[in-house]
């Protein structure tokens, strides 16, 4: 090939591939923009409508984001001379193997439509779903996103949640706090849970109904163990766990209560090995 080979080849296949390659450019920045815009003005549409709930209006949002950027991929294919027709003919020739490969997509997005008709738990929700526990954040096409405790972003896929257990800590009005408190042996529990009840009582934005529980739960060798139990909204959950185990400590510093020591077991040994069987025990 020479030079002007070269030349008569940019000058007349060059100009023609690099003006598609600019136009496909600038369709693609214009019609992610549009888009984004459409999706976005759908969401927000929906959200003003207060007969809408949130996680619907995220769910129907994605699905016209993902019909919008294929109709854009095709779209670019027609700039550069690729027909859709025979585009169609391909994906039907791999239908097979794009079936296989894409099985699990179709799975999570059937799940992510059974769970819009279902319902196990809306947009800001606290719950422990496929083995991740959070808030939601948004019911997508394939997958959910779930935002941990401790500030992390998780994606699971919908049909790892629609499969497993879903437990909705938000779907009650209030919820229980599971604490223990432990008492030494010599404490009457009877006086300890009595007082333990009114300092819950009140502690900030414990339920009055129902109300705290405060019972025996079992005996230990230190000492009667107590089921500590206060109720609240799902909001407030941790401010009350950590109010209620201050409240344990004070309450039982202000009683003089004892510390519960584990008993200590003390045998006599001669000179020539154990010389007596029987154990004595102290506390």
């Amino acid at each position: 090939m020479d030079l002007e080979t070269i030349r008569v080849f940019i000058m007349t296949r060059g100009i023609d591939f690099g003006t598609k390659v600019l136009a496909a450019i600038v369709l693609w920045i214009v019609g992610r923009w549009a888009i984004n815009l459409v999706a976005g003005f759908l969401r927000k549409m929906l959200g003003r409508n207060e007969r809408v709930d949130p996680t619907l209006a995220h769910y129907l949002s994605s699905i016209l984001a993902a019909l919008l950027n294929l109709i854009l991929v095709l779209a670019i294919l027609q700039v550069f001379g690729v027909q859709t027709t025979s585009f169609a003919a391909l994906l039907a020739g791999l239908g097979l193997a794009i079936g296989t490969a894409w099985g699990g997509l179709l799975a999570h997005f059937a799940a992510g439509v059974f769970m819009q008709v279902l319902r196990p738990f809306r947009v800001g929700d606290f719950v422990t779903a496929g083995g991740v526990t959070g808030t939601v954040k948004e019911l997508g096409i394939f997958g959910t996103t779930i935002i941990s405790p401790d500030n992390v972003v998780n994606i699971i896929g919908n049909n790892k949640i629609f499969s497993d257990t879903i437990s909705n800590y938000s779907a009650t009005p209030v919820r229980r706090v599971e604490l223990t408190a432990k008492i030494a042996n010599g404490v009457d529990p009877v006086d300890a849970a009595s007082r333990l009840r009114a300092a819950i009582a009140k502690i900030p934005n414990v339920a009055a109904e129902p109300a705290p529980d405060v019972e025996i739960l079992s005996f230990t060798p230190e000492g009667p163990l107590l089921a500590v139990r206060p109720y609240t909204n799902n909001d407030t959950y941790w401010q009350v766990y950590f109010d209620t185990n201050r409240a344990i400590v004070e309450t039982f510093r202000d009683a003089g209560y004892p510390t519960p020591e584990t008993p200590s077991i003390i045998r006599r040994v001669g000179a020539q090995g154990p010389q007596d069987p029987q154990a004595t025990q102290s506390s």
